[in-house]
Formats: C-alpha cells, structure tokens, sequence
C-alpha cells in the first residue's frame, strides 16, 4: 500500500493509472466477443493504423486523439467492408493493413522528425506521453464504451455466439459488427499511448483467454475477464515503476504468467473430474 500511495504522489502516476484501468476494463468487456468471433487480429490492424496516424498528427502538429480516433474507425469499417464482400480474405486485409500502416508510420516519423526516442513511445508506449487533455477525452470515450457495450450486451451476445440465427430473428447482425468495431477502434486509440501499438492488441485478447480457462458461461467470463485485465495492468504498472522496465511489456509478461496459471488450474480441476 505505502509503494501505491508513492506512485500517486506523481501526477503522470496518477493519469497513467486512471486512463490504464479504463482502457483494460474496455478491452476486456469486447475481449471475449472479439474472441469468440475470430475477430481477435483486428485489433493488430487498428493498432498499426492507428500508429501511422499518430505519426501523421505528430508531423502536422495535430492533437494526436483527434487523428487517431476517427481513422481508426474508418479502418474498422474498412475491415468489416473486406471481410464480407470481397475475394480478400479477413485475416490477409489485417495483414495487409498492418504492414502499410506500420510503413506509413515510420516513413512518416523519419521525414519530418529522423528516427528518435518518439518511435519507441508510439510503438512500445509510454505513460509520460499522456496530457490531462488526453486523460479527460479518455475517460469520456471510455464510459461511452462501457456504456454501449451495456445498453447493446443482449444483442452483442446474440451476434457473437450465433451470427446467422440473430440475423433470422431480425436482429441487424451488421449493425452490431459494426458497433464492436466502433468500441474497439476507440479502446485501441486510448491504450496505445501507453502500452504502444505493438502491444495493445494483447491486452483485448490475454484477459479474454486467461477468463476462458476457468469460465463457461459468457456473461461470467466477462466478469471475470475484467477483474484480471485491470489487476494485471495495476501490477504491471506497479513492476514497471518499481523497475524501470517498459509499462505495456509489463503487463503483457503479467497477462502471459496468469494464463499460464489458468491453463494449470483448469488442467488440474479437469484432471481431478476424471
């Protein structure tokens, strides 16, 4: 407890922690549904971009949440679009957009500023890169997601577990596709800044794998999902502050060990039944 009241004595601690445990609670809640439906490298897809766009705000001088935010959006519509009506397979349009972006991105930051320490916080994160702007625009587009993934639970259960039979009981399957790739397009934008392009698809999928080891039910996989995806990151941030180590990789190793344990304790009840 005296180390955590110590990080919260600085103000970067203190953003770091807020912006942290809402974006894990908004990549944990669409996880599991992105998961279960495959959809699980998009969030590698809207990452690059959304790095590439930050070095295009960075270059025009831009406020970089602006940029990033909407572009990641259209590049989610985008994927949907390739996904249901072209001969582009889903998982070669992510690895297309992942690379270009990617290109993009470093081209970008080399012509306008040379290849510096700005690199390495756009792709690996940094928690002194966040302004009390950022912070508050975060934790508004954070509580939107929350509260959409809430209002619209029933249908994004339905179109997750059973896509052809929620479209013939008339439910707008497209529609709801859309509004997770909306919720995670904005989850994207606000976690890279700390945990840097390269890792923030980790923390969607990890928490989301690690709740499916011990749970069998959606609703409480969720749960549970949330509850690891925000003690990961508090202990995470707390390693990375105690040992001057990265933020994201931290957390990323953090998730990596907990799976590892969930996979152990699953294989030890399942081995207990039989």
């Amino acid at each position: 407890m005296s180390l955590l009241f110590e990080m919260l004595n600085y103000p970067f601690m203190v953003r770091a922690i807020v912006v942290g445990c809402l974006v894990s609670l908004c990549a944990s809640l669409l996880g599991t549904s992105l998961v279960l439906k495959r959809y699980s490298m998009i969030g590698d897809g809207l990452s690059h971009v959304g790095f590439a766009s930050l070095a295009i705000a960075y270059a025009f001088h831009m406020a970089p949440l602006s940029v990033s935010i909407p572009v990641c959006i259209i590049a989610a519509f985008f994927l949907l679009q390739i996904k249901d009506s072209s001969r582009i397979k889903g998982d070669s349009a992510t690895a297309l957009l992942c690379s270009g972006a990617l290109a993009i991105g470093v081209m970008t930051i080399s012509l306008t500023t040379g290849m510096n320490t700005d690199v390495c916080n756009y792709m690996f994160g940094s928690i002194l890169a966040m302004s009390a702007a950022d912070v508050k625009l975060s934790v508004i587009l954070s509580l939107v997601v929350v509260a959409l993934f809430i209002l619209f639970y029933n249908r994004i259960f339905s179109v997750t577990f059973d896509e052809a039979f929620a479209s013939a009981t008339g439910i707008r399957t497209r529609l709801y596709n859309m509004i997770i790739a909306l919720l995670t397009a904005i989850t994207i934008v606000l976690g890279m800044r700390m945990m840097g392009a390269l890792l923030i698809s980790s923390l969607i999928v990890f928490p989301s794998l690690t709740a499916m080891q011990l749970c069998r039910r959606f609703k409480s996989t969720i749960i549970l999902s949330a509850i690891l995806s925000v003690f990961c990151f508090i202990v995470g941030i707390t390693i990375s502050y105690v040992g001057s180590v990265p933020t994201g990789a931290c957390i990323v190793v953090t998730d990596i060990v907990l799976l590892f344990v969930a996979i152990g304790l699953r294989k030890m009840k399942e081995g207990f039944h039989s």
